[in-house]
């Protein structure tokens, strides 16, 4: 067994039991990693979780508080999305100790780990599923959800309509060659059977797989996979019930775990997640933010639209973290969105990192990696290098959108001052140093500016009073940005997003594409 047991005094600070130190989630910028995709440590094409750890220097550099990384348990497809053992490590990706190593490893660089944890359905070759498909005698067979024909007619269930994140019409399926007419439900896929969380014995088994990967293992915390499925619309309180007894589970095991959800509603029907779940990803914040960016112009209304979101959030929990995105493994990649246009990718940068909540990194995006789906194509090989230098680039397919031909690899980019990682790297370690701007729970307010082309707003602790206006010029003409009276306590520009902005008494110069902090 290769792994250092980490003590204390060997990990990061964010990481002892100190009560003084932040949570993982309260600051600082989390990264999702597709690990097949990511690197190579063993040559045979597979990212692997050692060609994770080989890279953790590389995700210091860059800044990165947290990683986040997509399904490494075992399971028959690609992605893993479909587990067949809760306790164990995908051998595509490497043993337990490998991934235990990578956590020590981590936490020696004071980088937390948390881990797609996907409770919503198994694979139909999970133990519990084999054994339950066996008939309505067997002991597991209530660890899903099965009915009759007949009754699935009766309950008028047999459809449901198709959502942003399944396009199963078709929900339950048959086991091939059953004697028994009862089918089970699989919101997802026919591969994918949804588990019965009315079943005690089903929390149950969660609740000790919670604790053995916080206790046992040592992750940070868990990304929700399809929380707001585990029961149908019409039962959502039971899921607000369960993800609170969920959230206490986890509190109890490790104080100060983190969990996100994947919750992808309307605001009001997404604030009650958060009794049980520290955060939630904010799709529709996503989508917004590439419309702007690619119209150049705040049509959406931006802030005052998050203002709306954050309200509502803290009805529920006024210690809510909204968790930012440009785009994840389920989307298309924003550089495809917005056409590789690097001065718009900047854009996107700037608004993901200045505005408040965690921002989330999906990889490749700080090279501004390409990809539309399907899915295979917005998961692509992350590009290290030219091909011929590249001994990490995985090789499980090739890319059809991002190539060494479509984008510079990171090699290059690292050497090139104007590159978009360079961007993202000046503008992540700036807001690691900042008081407000790292702050994930700080408070969002409308600054007095109106002005086209121009996002706005103003960023304040609620703790110590500090805040800072932040301003962004969406299009490729300097804009001077006039103050309203409310901005007249702004004296100073803090940082620029590129060179040439200035500050004369009511009046702001910010110049194309940049944005600037001021305080």
């Amino acid at each position: 067994m290769h792994t250092n047991n980490a003590t204390p005094s060997a990990v990061g600070s964010r990481f002892t039991a100190d009560a003084s130190s932040p949570s993982v989630g309260q600051t600082g910028v989390h990264y999702e990693i597709f690990v097949r995709s990511f690197a190579d440590s063993n040559g045979d094409g597979i990212g692997d979780l050692n060609g994770v750890t080989s890279k953790l220097d590389y995700l210091k550099d860059l800044g990165v508080s947290t990683i986040w990384l997509m399904p490494i348990s075992p399971s028959p497809t690609y992605h893993k999305y479909d587990v067949t053992d809760y306790y164990g490590i995908d051998p595509e990706y490497g043993t337990m100790d490998d991934f235990k190593r990578l956590v020590t490893e981590a936490h020696q660089r004071g980088i937390g780990v948390i881990i797609d944890l996907v409770l919503h359905h198994t694979s139909i070759k999970h133990p519990w599923f084999e054994e339950a498909s066996k008939g309505p005698d067997n002991p597991y067979w209530n660890y899903y959800k099965w009915l009759r024909p007949d009754e699935i007619k009766r309950r008028k269930l047999a459809t449901r309509d198709i959502t942003a994140d399944s396009g199963e019409r078709n929900p339950w399926h048959a086991v091939r060659g059953a004697a028994y007419p009862e089918r089970y439900y699989g919101m997802f896929w026919s591969g994918m059977p949804d588990l019965n969380f009315d079943y005690q014995p089903v929390r149950d088994e969660v609740f000790k797989i919670v604790r053995y990967w916080l206790n046992d293992i040592g992750v940070d915390g868990f990304r929700l996979d399809a929380a707001r499925h585990l029961y149908r619309e019409f039962e959502e309180p039971k899921n607000h019930e369960f993800w609170a007894q969920f959230g206490q589970v986890v509190e109890a095991a490790k104080p100060g775990a983190y969990t996100v959800g994947e919750v992808w509603t309307r605001p009001e029907h997404i604030a009650p997640y958060f009794r049980g779940l520290k955060a939630n990803f904010n799709f529709d914040l996503q989508l917004m933010i590439a419309e702007i960016v690619r119209k150049e112009n705040d049509t959406e209304d931006l802030v005052e639209y998050l203002s709306y979101v954050h309200a509502t959030f803290r009805t529920v929990n006024p210690q809510f973290i909204d968790a930012l995105l440009l785009s994840n493994h389920d989307q298309n990649r924003i550089g495809s969105l917005l056409h590789g246009n690097i001065d718009q990718l900047k854009v996107a940068a700037n608004l993901l990192l200045t505005l408040p909540g965690l921002p989330y990194l999906y990889y490749g995006e700080e090279i501004g990696m390409l990809g539309m789906k399907p899915d295979e194509f917005i998961r692509e090989p992350f590009l290290w290098d030219i091909r011929e230098r590249d001994k990490q680039r995985t090789r499980w397919r090739r890319g059809r959108y991002s190539t060494s031909q479509t984008i510079q690899p990171l090699a290059q980019q690292q050497s090139d001052p104007n590159s978009l990682f360079n961007h993202y790297q000046r503008l992540i370690h700036y807001r690691n140093n900042h008081p407000v701007l790292n702050n994930n729970l700080s408070l969002l307010s409308q600054s007095g500016i109106r002005q086209k082309g121009v996002v706005a707003f103003i960023r304040q602790n609620g703790s110590d009073g500090q805040r800072v206006l932040v301003v962004h010029n969406l299009t490729k003409k300097s804009i001077d940005v006039v103050f309203s009276p409310t901005e007249e306590w702004c004296t100073a520009i803090v940082f620029e997003g590129a060179a040439g902005s200035s500050l004369n008494s009511d009046r702001l110069t910010v110049p194309a594409y940049s944005c600037v902090v001021l305080k």
